[in-house]
C-alpha cells in the first residue's frame, strides 16, 4: 500500500498544482470560477455537438499521448512528435489525391494510413537512429527535426502541391475519405469527429499490449528499466532505440487520418500545429497508461472545447494555461522517474 501510495503521490499532487493554477487564473481574471467551470463542462459535454467536438480534439491527442508515452518506457523523450504529426499529414495529403475513386474507403483508408505512419515513422526512426549510433540525445534531434518537417511543409503546401490559388493541397478523393459521424447521426451535424477516433482510442492499447506481450515491448521495458542490465542481457540497444523511436514516430503519424482523411479532406500549412507538443502533456498527466492517456486526452479536448464556451465570461487562453501548468508540475514528476532510471 505504502509503495502504491508513493507511486501516485507525485500525480495527485501535480494535479492539485494544476487545479490551484486555473482557479487562480480564472479569479484573476475577474470570474467565479464554479461559473466557469460549469459554463465549460455545459460547452464541452452538455450537447451531442459539443460531446462530439470535444472527442474530435481529444482524438489526435490520444495518438501523440500514446507516442511520447510508448517512448518514454524506453526511457526516451520522443519531443518530436509534433514533426512526426506533420511528416503524417504530409503522407496523406500527397498519397490521399492519387487513390482512385472507384475504390471502397476502407481500402483507401488503409493504405493511406499506412503511408502515414511509415512516414511519422521515418523520422521517428532517423532520431532513434542518432541516438543509438551517434549517441545524439534525442530530445535536441526531436527538436531540431520538428524544423525541418515544419519548413519542408511549409514550403510544399505553399508551391509544389498547392491547388491553384487555394491555401491548401488538393481534395483527397472519396476512396480515401474517412466517414464523419453526422454521416449517421443528424444532432451531430457539423461535427469534426469522423471514424479515427476509433483508431485513437484503440491506439493506446495495441501500444500498451506490444508492450506487455511481446519479446520486443519485454526488449523496450528493459532498456527503459536499466540500459546497463538490458547490455548485459544481450539486448541490442541501438536496435531497440531505433525501433522504439520508429514506432513512436509512426503513432504520432496516424493523426494524418484524422485531419486529412476525416476532417479537412486536405492539407494546409499549420494543419495539427500544437498536438504533438499537448501529446507530451497527455502522456505525462496519464501516467503512461492506456485508460490515463485517453482520459487525459478527454480533459484537454474538453478544454479546447469549453474554452469555446467562456469567451464572454474570462479569456480563452485562461483554460489554456492549465496545459502549460500541467506539463511543467507533471514533467517535473517524468523527469524525477527517468533520472532515477539512469541512475
Amino acid at each position: 500500500m505504502s509503495h502504491e501510495r508513493a507511486r501516485w503521490m507525485p500525480w495527485l499532487m501535480a494535479g492539485a498544482v494544476s487545479v490551484t493554477a486555473l482557479n487562480v487564473a480564472i479569479w484573476l481574471a475577474g470570474a467565479a470560477p464554479t461559473r466557469v467551470g460549469a459554463l465549460a463542462l455545459a460547452g464541452a459535454f452538455a450537447s451531442p455537438y459539443g460531446a462530439a467536438q470535444t472527442l474530435a480534439k481529444a482524438t489526435p491527442l490520444m495518438l501523440t499521448g500514446a507516442s511520447v508515452a510508448f517512448a518514454l518506457r524506453a526511457g526516451l523523450f520522443n519531443v518530436g512528435a509534433e514533426g512526426q504529426v506533420a511528416m503524417g499529414v504530409l503522407a496523406a495529403a500527397w498519397l490521399g489525391p492519387k487513390i482512385p475513386a472507384s475504390w471502397p474507403w476502407p481500402l483507401g483508408v488503409l493504405l493511406v494510413g499506412c503511408a502515414c505512419a511509415l512516414a511519422g515513422a521515418a523520422l521517428g526512426g532517423l532520431a532513434g537512429w542518432l541516438k543509438a549510433k551517434r549517441n545524439a540525445h534525442e530530445v535536441l534531434t526531436t527538436l531540431m527535426l520538428n524544423g525541418l518537417a515544419a519548413v519542408l511543409t511549409t514550403w510544399l503546401y505553399g508551391g509544389p502541391m498547392r491547388l491553384g490559388a487555394q491555401v491548401h493541397t488538393a481534395q483527397v478523393s472519396v476512396g480515401a475519405r474517412l466517414p464523419t459521424l453526422d454521416r449517421w447521426l443528424n444532432s451531430l451535424h457539423g461535427s469534426a469527429l469522423s471514424l479515427a477516433v476509433i483508431l485513437a482510442l484503440c491506439a493506446p492499447w495495441v501500444a500498451h499490449a506490444y508492450l506487455q506481450r511481446t519479446t520486443g515491448g519485454l526488449r523496450i521495458r528493459a532498456l527503459g528499466a536499466s540500459p546497463t542490465a538490458a547490455r548485459a542481457l544481450g539486448i541490442s540497444v541501438a536496435a531497440t532505440q531505433t525501433r522504439t523511436m520508429a514506432i513512436s514516430g509512426a503513432l504520432a503519424g496516424l493523426c494524418g487520418v484524422h485531419y486529412v482523411l476525416g476532417f479537412k479532406g486536405y492539407a494546409e500549412d499549420g494543419l495539427g500545429a500544437g498536438v504533438g507538443f499537448a501529446g507530451i502533456a497527455v502522456a505525462m498527466l496519464g501516467a503512461q497508461t492506456p485508460w490515463g492517456i485517453v482520459a487525459a486526452a478527454l480533459f484537454f479536448g474538453a478544454l479546447a472545447q469549453g474554452g469555446l464556451s467562456v469567451n464572454a465570461v474570462v479569456p480563452s487562453d485562461t483554460l489554456a494555461l492549465v496545459q502549460s501548468v500541467v506539463l511543467v508540475s507533471v514533467g517535473a514528476v517524468v523527469g524525477r522517474d527517468l533520472a532515477r532510471r539512469k541512475a
